[in-house]
Parts: C-alpha cells; structure tokens; sequence
C-alpha cells in the first residue's frame, strides 16, 4: 500500500462508465412545488433522470449499522421536500461529467421556501417549523417528530436529586461542541455496473458492505442477493462511511440505463452533502464533597442530528454510556434528545457520542479537583472506576437502548495517568506557567478517557479458513480495512494460532459475495470482535487437521503435539504430519475432501479501553491565540497485537481531534449554508501544526479478549477537547465551554474575566 499498489474504487473502472451527478438544494427548508426534467432528458450525451417522480418512495435510513436499525426511517432517496442547504432533489448520469452538469443546471425546480430553524432549542419549542410532517416515515424506537426530535433516552440510577441536596458543592455548566468533518482524503465514491447475469455490482469506498447491500435492495426494492458489493482499499473514513449515501442512487441510474455509472463527492459535497460529527448542546451537574468524593452527576444532552436522523439515537447514548460509567459515583442521570434541524446531517464520527460527552465530563472534573483543593492528577487517581468493579449505568444505558452488566476486567488507568503526568512533567508545570512573564503563558491540562469494545448483544462477526495444497491458509474475513490494519491484525491473530509465518496466511476480506458476514469496521469492534472469529475459526481448522493426523499417524488425537506447521507425537518427534502433508492427503489421497473451517463471534461485553491524555498549551493573552506544544496519549488497549499500529492509531486520533479542538469549524450564514466548504477555509492540521507527541502503550490483560487484547481506534479522539480547555484555564484563568477555541473565543473570555476582576 505504501508502494501505491493498493487499488481504490477509482483505479479498476468498466469501460465507458456514465457520470454521476446529484442535483442539491438552494434551500434549508422548502417544499418541491414542481419539477420539470424535460430539457435535461433532452440533452444529447444525456442518458437518465432521476427524481421523486420516477424512483420508488421507500422510507428507509442512510446509517449502515444492525438489523432493525436504531436509527428512524425519515430519508427517500429523492423527496417532495429539502431540509437543508445541499439536500437531494435529483440525478443525472451522462456521458461526461460537463454534460451532467450541465444537465443538473437544465433542471427547472419550483420551490415553496419554509420556516427554517437552526438551533437545537428553538427546534424543540413549541411553533417551530416541522422538518419531517411526512406520513410515512417511521421509526420503532422512541421519537416524536411533531416535536422535531429524531430520538430520546433518559436513564437513572440512585437518586441525583437527594445526592446533589447531600452535596458539599455544585458544579456545572453548559457545553456546546461544534460541527466537524471526518475530511478524509478520498471522498465518498462509488462506481455501480450490472454483471454478465444482470446483477448489480457495486464497488464502493464504505466500511459496511453487507449493510450497504441490504440498504440498497431495500431501496432499490430487489433482492440483496441480486446485489454485489465489493470494498477496495479505502482511503480514510473515521465513521463517515458507515453512511449509504452514493451507492443506492449509482445502482439506481444504472438499473435505469443499464450502463456503468461512477460518482464522487467533490470535497465541497463531501463536507456539506454527506455526514459530519453531530453537534451536542450539554448541560452537566456534578454533586461534590469536601473530600473528592463524587456524589451525583446529572447529565442533560441534546444532539443537533441536522436535517435527517442517521445515528441519532445511538451516538446520542453513547454520550451519556462511554462517559459517565469512568468515575465511581452513586447518583446518575442521564436524559438525552436528539433534535431535526436544517442544517447538515450528522452521522458516525470516530468517538461516537464519546467525543461530545468528554468535553463536559472533563472540563468539570478539572474544575471539581480545584474546587477540593486537589491536583487533577490525584483527584482522577480517587475517582477513576478499576479493576473488578461495576457502574450500575452499564445496565441502564447502552446504544441505542438497555445495556448489559459487566465488570472491568482489565484496567490500565492508573499507570496511564501516572506515566502521563511523568512524561508531561506535570509537578514542574502545573499552575506554573499562568504568572511567567509577557503575554505568552504557558499551562498544562489532562483528562481521563474510557471508550467500549464492540457492541455486546448485537455486533456480530465470522471467518472462514481453507488449506491449500502447500499448508498454506486463505482467511476470508468480512472485517472491513480501512486503511486501519485489520487485515495484518486479523493475519497476525491467525498466523498465531495456527504457529505458522505471516506470508502463509493469505487474506481477503469485504466482499459480499465471496466473504462471511461482519456488521463492518465501526463500534472499535474490528480487533476485539472479528479477531475473536478468526481465532475460533483458527482453532476449528488446527482441529480438523488433528483428525487427519490422528488416523494417519495412528495414534489418539491427545497423543498429538501442535507445533511450527504441523503435528508431532508425543515421545516421538520423527513421527510427524506437516500441513502440507494433511493437505496433500485430503485433497488428492485418502478420504479425500477440502479440509475447511468457519467461525463466528458475538460479544457479551463491551470491555472498556482506558486512557490518560495530557497537554502543554502556550496562549498569547494579546491575541487569544492558542498553540499546543506537547501531547502525551497513555492508552490500556489491552495486548497490542500490533503496536506499531496501535500507536499509529492513537496519533491519528489525537492529530484528528486536535485539529478539530482548535482550527476546524463550519462557518453558516443566516441562510443555513455553509460559507466554508473548501479546505483553503476549513483550515486542518497539517504536519507542521502538529505538537511533539508521545503514545505509551498500557499493557493489560483482557480475558474476553483475542490474545488479551480490547479496542484502541476511537478513544483518542475523545481527549483533545477537554484536556486543551484544561491547559488554556491552567494557563489563563479562562473556563471555555464551547469549541473550537479560536482566538477570538479565548480573547472574549480573557477580557471578560479581566472586566469582572
């Protein structure tokens, strides 16, 4: 890959391919009073239109995750109304891509512009404009769209009003996080053409094939079985491509034209027309005692889902269940809302609702260890969860509905904060830098992290294993690699159990029709939950090989010793059967058959990966501005199978959540449109903005886990937010409560804390 032989949707296309164009909206809000395709139909090069008019109107959701999905049904692939700036209203495929343009401008759309609301608590109020008034739109999880909510969650346990009335102090505050993109470098692409046997094949960056399948024949309204999706090499998708976005309108304009049809987002489509990280108003309460003890947290959050409700529910738990379950605490509450406004749609974003619900639970830990008089550092020390106990919110809350019981049964916390602090030095700068001289003051900040390891109850996975000729294996998995690894991890873990080199494993992966089932690359589930499948499948295939030895050898299979490629018997290392010799044998000698295995996996937990994270910030009191000098990221991702990959995993995150803590923003006009949809003014970290940064691999032990190991992709990202708003109040005295903190933020708060002074 590093080689640039890897092959990505765009590298292998059919011959002569139609253009994919979508048509998008003016409008945050308005209804479709007519639509005249005529003169785009009439176009030559012209080959199909498509629009309300001509497509089947299936309610269905664009989020790819399990079967019912968690998410409501409010999306048509094209609608009589828009709900936001770059919303669909039509499709055009066409010889090239300025004949499709042209063709989408030669559209002629009537709208009746709507009321539009913006904001997540004028969206709820009563007289605000409805987004979705459709009769048929649906959803079998709570939600009340005449109040413009895409879905709800409310969970208890203790009693929060009586432990914040015991209390010795109160904190709280309200936190708003802002909307970000997932910028991955390819933007979303798919490519669709019908086979020799008129099925539709759909290649396609995702990082959820089988649920892209099924979305598609329900919106295509054919059966998934006539439907063939292949997954390249992916070029970075950190969520957003969980979203089924392109692929059913590709696979509909070749239905229509019976033609190959390519279609790529272009960089201002990808940020506006498919998904972002969902923006989260957050109101929290934290109950304290003199002695550091937290008595109660109640945790109030509402998710702006933007125009349509892909992920709603689920991220919006996953604020309240990956946070709050990390400090001991008797009393808990947690009342979500997701509210529909005309604004762009969230989705799945690295972090998943983590991310948002790190930022209040960080910043008012900081605040609750000043408050006692504490160090941050000993304060997470008393308060973090360990090893061998429970959070009863485990239970209360999960994604998207109940969770399930468990306990910790690994945690490297405390050596993660410990080593933070030293590497950070944080006795030597601790409240130091906020009297230094100048206008330049320096601080340090830290947080604690948690996130989860799969979805229990629901993720699934599998693998098959065949044996070659020469004993070597081929692993088919329908774990998705996106640029993460998965294929050498999942190569690692079977190589391992099979005790045989890493080039005599051959793997493939994420093909519908040649791979088994995985729900995809998403919930850090792909180590934890598919390496478990390759490891039963692993050992189910070392069994089988065992029969053979066993009759050829003519001894009992508990006489058989598993060793470097092969068995020998026990006292009697000449006796001996190599894979190749089993393979040879079945294949072409006795009892001849393909010596063969399968496997899946489910998950009963979620075991929780834990990290410290810290940070040394400089802030110009002159100008505001804010520049992160160092960061330190310990994480316990159980065993590393990879480390290599693990730390690469933890920098991508940090790097990621950086740049979206301090530069990235969507900048909207009081249109609802986006004013910034390019990256000259969507400013991204690049390699010269980024800090000196440390990853220290915890080690721990997960016994749920393959080889002892949990999840380590999406907890970094979690950190940035809460652990840079701790450095700048370390080294200005300022709270800030709302990202990104741009100079202009940090200045309001020096200077309104200098008037109040």
């Amino acid at each position: 890959m590093a080689c640039g032989q890897a092959e990505y949707a765009m590298d292998l296309l059919p011959k002569n391919p139609l253009i994919g164009i979508i048509k998008t909206s003016p409008h945050a809000h308005a209804r479709i009073k007519s639509i005249d395709t005529s003169k785009a139909e009439a176009m030559p090069g012209v080959e199909a239109v498509i629009c309300y008019k001509n497509v089947p109107r299936i309610p269905h959701t664009t989020a790819g995750q399990g079967y019912p999905e968690p998410s409501p049904y409010d999306t048509f692939l094209f609608d009589t109304k828009v709900r936001y700036v770059g919303d669909r209203v039509a499709a055009v495929a066409a010889v090239d891509r300025e004949t499709a343009l042209a063709a989408a401008r030669a559209i002629e759309v009537e709208y009746e512009v709507l009321p539009a609301v913006y904001d997540v608590d004028e969206a709820m109020s009563e007289g605000a404009p409805l987004l979705h008034d459709e009769e048929d739109a649906e959803s079998f999880l709570p939600w009340d769209p005449t109040k413009n909510i895409a879905g709800m969650s409310d969970a208890a346990v203790g009693d929060v009003e009586k432990g914040l009335a015991e209390a010795d102090f109160i904190l709280e505050g309200t936190f708003d996080n802002h909307y970000t993109s997932h910028a991955a470098l390819e933007p979303h692409v798919t490519v669709s053409w019908l086979d020799p046997n008129g099925r539709l094949v759909i290649r396609t960056a995702t990082q959820v094939p089988y649920h892209a399948r099924r979305i598609c024949a329900q919106v295509l309204q054919i059966p998934a079985g006539r439907i063939h999706v292949i997954k390249p090499r992916v070029g970075g998708a950190f969520g957003g491509k969980q979203e089924i976005l392109l692929e059913p309108v590709a696979g509909m304009l070749t239905l229509k034209t019976g033609k190959p049809v390519i279609m790529e987002y272009t960089r201002a489509e990808d940020l506006v027309s498919a998904r972002t990280r969902h923006p989260f108003r957050m109101r929290m309460k934290v109950g304290l005692m003199k002695n550091g003890d937290i008595k109660a947290i109640d945790f109030y959050a509402i998710l702006n889902s933007g125009a349509y409700g892909a992920h709603a529910l689920t991220v919006l738990t996953n604020a309240g269940s990956k946070c709050l379950p990390l400090y001991r605490c008797e009393h808990l509450r947690w009342t979500g809302r997701s509210a529909y406004t005309n604004l762009p749609v969230g989705g799945a974003y690295r972090g998943y609702g983590a991310t948002q619900g790190m930022l209040p639970l960080g910043v008012l830990m900081d605040m609750a260890a000043e408050k006692c008089g504490m160090d941050p550092v000993e304060f997470s020390l008393r308060n973090h969860i360990k090893e061998g106990e429970t959070s009863p919110l485990f239970k209360a809350l999960g994604e998207g509905r109940e969770g399930v019981d468990m306990s910790i049964m690994s945690c490297g916390l405390e050596e993660a904060i410990k080593k933070g602090a030293e590497a950070i030095g944080w006795k030597d700068k601790f409240r130091k830098g906020r009297n230094a001289p100048g206008p330049k003051k320096r601080g340090v900040g830290m947080c604690i992290l948690m996130q989860g390891s799969s979805i229990p109850e629901i993720d699934m996975a599998a693998a098959a294993m065949k044996l070659n000729d020469d004993g070597s294996v081929n692993l088919h998995v329908g774990a998705t690699d996106l640029g993460t690894g998965s294929d050498t991890v999942l190569t690692q873990i079977a190589a391992e159990t099979l005790k045989v080199a890493l080039d005599e494993v051959v793997a493939f992966s994420s093909d519908t029709d040649i791979t088994p089932f995985d729900v995809g690359a998403y919930a850090s589930s792909t180590t934890y939950l598919s390496g478990q499948a390759v490891k039963k499948a692993a050992e189910k295939l070392i069994d089988s090989m065992m029969d053979v030895a066993a009759e050829d050898l003519g001894v009992a299979k508990d006489q058989l010793v598993h060793e470097h490629r092969g068995f020998s018997v026990v006292g009697d290392a000449n006796k001996r059967m190599t894979f190749q010799d089993i393979a040879l044998r079945t294949l072409y000698m006795r009892n001849q058959h393909q010596v063969m295995a399968h496997a899946s996996a489910i998950s009963h937990a979620s075991p929780p990966p834990f990290a410290a994270h810290f940070a040394e910030v400089e802030v110009d009191e002159e100008t505001g501005h804010v520049r992160c000098l160092e960061y330190v990221a310990c994480v316990d991702c159980g065993t590393a199978i990879n480390p290599a990959l693990a730390e690469g995993q933890t920098e991508g995150a940090v790097i990621n959540a950086l740049s979206s803590a301090i530069t990235e923003r969507y900048i909207f006009n009081n249109q609802g449109r986006m004013v910034n949809p390019t990256f000259n003014y969507y400013k991204l970290y690049s390699t010269q903005d980024v800090p000196r940064l440390r990853t220290f691999l915890i080690e721990t032990h997960e016994p749920t886990g393959p080889y002892g190991a949990k999840s380590v992709s999406e907890i970094s990202t979690n950190g940035p937010l809460p652990t840079i708003a701790n450095a700048i109040y370390d080294a200005v005295g300022v709270r800030l409560f709302e990202s990104p903190y741009t100079p202009e933020k940090i200045l309001a708060a020096i200077e309104a804390k200098k008037a109040n002074a």
